[in-house]
């Protein structure tokens, strides 16, 4: 489910911008690695899915810190461009939800290093899952206030 989200938002914002392009590419990557590590039931060789894990921490360390130092920056400076009050004072809430979920993200990673068994570790990711699901969502719903609103805008601007 959370594999056909990205695609559809893809699909959407697909080259509207080169850097919310290359973020939605790093959403779709960590999807991928996140799906590979969950499921697995048997611990007969655990390196393997825990370079995966040390990938994925580093993949959800990466996406999050592009989120609030690059993306989330970029949308809103957009609307302030556009003087989009409103867009600007619908996207509060977003972000604030967007930083309580940075904050399980973050200790999701913290915790990386002390998960003992497989066991242990299928239910941290299945704990993560449902955050990144949420995370995406909220996402989503920011380009689409702060960028999709202008993006005619802009094309019109480009082609005149």
């Amino acid at each position: 489910m959370m594999l056909e989200g990205c695609k559809s938002a893809k699909e959407r914002w697909g080259g509207v911008s080169e850097l919310i392009d290359n973020w939605l590419n790093e959403r779709q990557n960590m999807i991928v690695l996140y799906c590979s590590m969950t499921g697995v039931k048997r611990s007969a060789d655990e390196r393997p899915l825990q370079d995966k894990l040390r990938n994925f921490c580093q993949l959800l360390v990466d996406y999050v810190s592009a989120g609030h130092f690059e993306i989330y920056e970029q949308l809103e400076q957009e609307a302030l461009e556009f003087g989009d009050k409103e867009a600007l004072n619908n996207s509060g809430q977003l972000f604030a939800s967007i930083q309580k979920n940075t904050g399980a993200c973050l200790d999701f990673n913290d915790s990386c290093e002390k998960v003992g068994c497989v066991v242990e570790l299928q239910n941290s990711l299945s704990q993560i899952g449902e955050t990144l699901e949420e995370r995406f969502e909220l996402e989503d719903q920011l380009i689409e206030i702060l960028h999709n609103a202008h993006k005619d805008t802009v094309s019109q601007m480009a082609a005149g």
